[in-house]
């Protein structure tokens, strides 16, 4: 194999590489103690994020059957569009709620805790599937959590 070959045979592989497994953005707030938090704000964002799958859901049913190249096109961009939410919605939990918000030492945390998981597993089940009733699960999950976190003004960071 000349130098040539070689050389382009390791950057195929190493595209394969990133194509395959790529760098994944983690998007939690900091996990240092800034002080800067709006928990309120997360769970609004992650209603948001149910009502992105609803839409998918609603739009690859309404594709559904049909085969031409548009509608197979749309239909995959909103199946990535779904499964990029409902993960959305798991990385908020876990690395932001879990990770900093939910607290042994809360008189409430096994309940607390079960609230967060039943988001994340209700997550799971909407990237799995098409079906409304795994969205409106996920949504009453969510709205489940905001007794913990009402709204109110974030806290200033002040250094």
């Amino acid at each position: 194999m000349n130098k040539m070959t070689k050389a382009m045979s390791v950057f195929v592989m190493a595209l394969m590489g990133a194509c395959l497994f790529p760098a994944q953005k983690i998007g939690a707030h900091c996990q240092l103690p800034c002080g800067i938090y709006d928990d309120h704000a997360r769970v609004q964002s992650m209603l948001e994020d149910v009502e992105t799958i609803e839409r998918a859901v609603n739009m690859i049913t309404a594709l559904a059957g049909k085969s031409d190249s548009q509608s197979r096109n749309q239909t995959i961009r909103w199946v990535m569009n779904k499964e990029t939410h409902a993960q959305r919605i798991i990385d908020t939990i876990s690395d932001y709620f879990l990770t900093q918000r939910v607290k042994p030492a809360q008189k409430d945390y096994a309940e607390r805790l079960a609230r967060h998981h039943a988001v994340i597993v209700a997550a799971m089940k909407a990237k799995q599937n098409v079906d409304m009733k795994y969205v409106n699960a996920l949504k009453k999950d969510i709205e489940r959590l905001l007794p913990y976190y009402p709204g109110q003004a974030p806290k200033k960071h002040e250094h």
